[in-house]
């Protein structure tokens, strides 16, 4: 009498198996849970403007300033809107202390910034422009504003995650 061979349970273990990797993989990059781990630290010098010459110190502005709170991550640190000496305008983020997360960018706002751990829903669906990537989620570091942009109609700042649309934390800012 010869074997019986089972091929019915191999094809659905290797689907089941595969569709398992695929949905793995996918959520490893949506999530990318190794950054709740890994810091990113930046230590960006206060900015210079270009045509100030080496060894003389730069003039700097303070146009607005605040405090982060926290929203959807624990969030510490200050922002400050400067102007430099040949017209340029940066914002300057220091001890900047918030969690590690995927496609976090910088955003300036025009919504008010309200407390609480719902990031979704603690800004409205107004303007915004985005600064760029966030540089990393601790120290100090520069972005430099659009030339044509127009302070008067953005009133906050928030550290932004595009992937899950929430904010980590936010400062409203206050003109000087």
């Amino acid at each position: 009498m010869g074997r019986v061979r089972r091929t019915l349970g191999k094809p659905w273990f290797i689907t089941v198996l595969l569709t398992g990797l695929v949905v793995a993989g996918v959520g490893l990059y949506l999530f990318q849970p190794w950054k709740l781990w890994v810091d990113e630290t930046v230590r960006e010098p206060l900015p210079v403007a270009a045509s100030v010459p080496p060894g003389k110190g730069a003039d700097l502005k303070d146009l607005a300033k605040g405090e982060l709170i926290s929203h959807e991550h624990d969030t510490s640190g200050s922002a400050r809107i400067l102007r430099l000496q040949d017209g340029t305008r940066v914002l300057r983020l220091t001890d900047l202390d918030t969690s590690n997360g995927p496609a976090l960018r910088v955003w300036l706002t025009d919504a008010e910034v309200k407390p609480g751990k719902d990031g979704w829903h603690v800004f409205d669906d107004g303007k915004h422009v985005s600064l760029g990537e966030l540089k990393g989620n601790k120290g100090d570091q520069n972005y430099t504003l659009p030339a044509d942009l127009d302070l008067n109609q953005y009133r906050s700042v928030t550290i932004w995650c595009d992937r899950f649309d929430v904010s980590f934390g936010a400062a409203e800012l206050t003109r000087t």
